[in-house]
């Protein structure tokens, strides 16, 4: 991401100094997430598309770390959820520092997230947050009740993927095009190319649990089957394979059996499910590009279209 490495430094520099505060504990477990590092994917397409359309100004720095602070939230609660152990190649904050903390260290993160945005006083800008913030909630949950449940649907799944981690690839693309002045168009789809790059994004994360390295994707292989998800790989087995394979699929997600993950991973490969969602994230990277095709060519727009091959072609 060369074209905006200055304007990366400059949202840095906005997180390190947001994320202070009187109680040390709070800074402790903030630092320690926040310093873990990522992809920074979300504060990207903020000063992608805000630069892809002429903003001149600082505010798109603010933003950017406005949308980390809402995912890094996430992660935190997320973690606890699932009772995981591993992120990023590093001990999880809950394995550190227990739930509790790591829960109300969250809270604290998403309430700056909110403190933060009255100062950039927009408030289509923060109905944008809010409303995604929202559905962001309703996605946990419904992946909460989805768990160990192995009827569901490739349209409920994608309904969660959509809401869950989507919804703020979206949002951070609009909000980037809505303060470089934007029309409601542009907005719309720079919202189109978010939400379906989120999309391929969490396609992939699923062929990577069942395929991946941990010491690449900085997770425990096998995390979704430990924790009972059914997502879009055992989906796929579950329509198209074995009444054998489908009872051990059947069996391991409602119990959350992970001793069996070596059969799955040989069922999983041998059916093509892999390979079928990597075509559906490439289908959603498709409508990504697609979405953006009328944007005027520039460094921004030329990353913004490599982000979208990116999102297929990994392997962390």
């Amino acid at each position: 991401m060369k074209p905006i490495l200055t304007d990366l430094d400059a949202v840095n520099t906005v997180i390190r100094g947001k994320l202070h505060s009187d109680v040390p504990l709070v800074n402790q477990i903030a630092e320690y997430i926040i310093s873990a590092g990522g992809k920074r994917l979300r504060p990207v397409l903020v000063l992608l598309m805000a630069q892809a359309f002429g903003y001149k100004g600082e505010k798109h720095h603010e933003l950017a770390a406005v949308i980390e602070f809402i995912h890094t939230a996430t992660l935190l609660h997320d973690d606890v959820v699932d009772e995981s152990s591993l992120r990023r190649g590093r001990k999880t904050a809950n394995a550190l520092f227990g739930n509790a903390a790591s829960v109300l260290v969250g809270d604290f993160l998403y309430s700056r997230a909110f403190q933060m945005m009255v100062g950039v006083n927009n408030p289509r800008v923060m109905q944008i947050v809010a409303d995604a913030t929202n559905v962001i909630a309703e996605g946990e949950v419904l992946q909460l009740l989805n768990m160990h449940n192995p009827d569901i649907s490739e349209a409920r799944y994608l309904d969660v993927i959509r809401s869950k981690t989507a919804k703020l690839f979206e949002a951070a693309a609009q909000i980037g095009v809505l303060i470089a002045g934007g029309n409601d168009d542009a907005i719309d789809a720079a919202g189109e190319y978010g939400r379906s790059l989120g999309t391929a994004f969490q396609l992939i994360d699923d062929v990577l649990d069942y395929s991946g390295n941990a010491a690449d994707i900085g997770k425990n292989v096998g995390d979704d089957l430990r924790e009972g998800k059914a997502t879009l790989p055992l989906i796929y087995l579950m329509q198209h394979g074995t009444s054998e394979q489908r009872t051990l699929v059947r069996s391991c997600i409602e119990h959350g059996d992970e001793q069996h993950f070596d059969a799955i991973l040989t069922a999983i490969t041998s059916s093509g499910a892999l390979e079928y969602t990597r075509k559906e994230a490439q289908k959603s990277a498709d409508t990504a590009t697609a979405a953006i095709f009328s944007l005027p060519n520039s460094e921004y727009k030329g990353s913004l279209l490599q982000l979208a091959a990116f999102a297929v072609d990994r392997n962390h």
